[in-house]
């Protein structure tokens, strides 16, 4: 079960080290390995060897998509306040208040209309 997990924490590391590598020498590059569903697909692949189960395995896939959608306005806000000179440290802060209120409102949403998440 160790092994597992260690496994499973030096590929998604190894992502996360390849898509910051590359965004230092081109950072569109660099954004477009960081914005592919390698992530959700790995997680989807470790759920599925864990137990085949198609209904719980699209609810994990649907919620991530519900997700990124609440996250998408916070990386834009969080590049417009960089590209504008704002620090980092507070772009960072206002980029993690905006995720965190899409969340609520996904949760919100999400309990109104029966959405997976």
């Amino acid at each position: 079960m160790w092994l597992q997990l260690a496994i499973k924490a030096l590929v998604s590391g190894a992502l996360i080290a390849a898509a910051s590598e590359l965004a230092r020498r081109n950072p569109a590059w660099g954004g477009l390995v960081a914005s592919l569903p390698l992530t959700t697909l790995l997680a989807l692949l470790w759920l599925w060897r864990d137990g085949p189960d198609a209904a719980r395995a699209g609810n994990f896939v649907t919620g991530t998509a519900w997700y990124v959608i609440a996250a998408l306005p916070a990386l834009f806000l969080l590049g417009l306040l960089l590209r504008r000179g704002v620090g980092l440290a507070p772009s960072l802060a206002a980029g993690i208040g905006a995720a965190w209120l899409g969340y609520f409102v996904l949760g919100w949403a999400g309990k109104r209309w029966g959405l997976p998440v």
